[in-house]
């Protein structure tokens, strides 16, 4: 099964707290962290991809590659394939340092890295995984998922916020807190955001 996700900001303490940005009330990192893998790997199995529009982690440490060990930590625990699509606060060292440490899990690899984004398809429709949200103009069947923006959202329907803060996932039934969205859930919310646009 695949599964699209965005702007999990772990280890980021600038994101605690209670506000319209990214509504985390959170004691700490560690507990953040803590609900979304559990969350995540409750929903994904080993073998399923996981597409990450990026801003993975925003952690800094010195020397850096002690953020880097810390962040591979995390992305080990995670069940899933991960396909990385870098986001503005994901360091390209920090790729370098996954690429140098991926490993082969069931004839795939752990990791896979996308700078700007990447092309798929489902059920008769083409979806563009971006980090930033791109205007696409008219492109008939082409919809782009993004984060970025965290709470806010887009008002296109070609658009869909994908993030983990995303206010557009209120349009499913409430869900626990960091999990990735199947690619069938993306479709649900693409449709009920086209048919409210159309109404007003």
């Amino acid at each position: 099964m695949r599964f699209v996700t965005s702007d999990t900001h772990f280890l980021d303490q600038h994101l605690l707290g209670v506000d319209d940005f990214a509504p985390r009330p959170f004691a700490d990192t560690e507990q953040m962290d803590e609900q979304i893998i559990e969350h995540w790997n409750a929903k994904v199995a080993e073998n399923d991809i996981v597409y990450h529009l990026g801003d993975i982690a925003v952690y800094f440490a010195k020397p850096a590659k002690r953020a880097d060990e810390a962040i591979f930590e995390i992305l080990n625990a995670l069940h899933g394939h991960l396909v990385l699509i870098k986001g503005n606060h994901d360091r390209r060292e920090l790729f370098k340092y996954l690429a140098a440490h991926n490993y082969d899990l069931n004839g795939q690899p752990k990791f896979s890295f996308h700078d700007v984004g990447a092309l798929i398809k489902y059920n008769h429709c083409q979806y563009y995984l971006t980090h930033y949200p791109m205007m696409l103009g008219i492109a008939p069947r082409i919809i782009n998922l993004h984060g970025h923006i965290h709470h806010y959202a887009v008002p296109v329907k070609e658009n869909v916020n994908v993030g983990i803060d995303s206010p557009e996932l209120e349009y499913l039934k409430k869900r626990p807190f960091g999990e990735p969205l199947t690619l069938a859930e993306v479709e649900t919310i693409a449709r009920i955001k086209a048919e409210k646009l159309t109404r007003h």
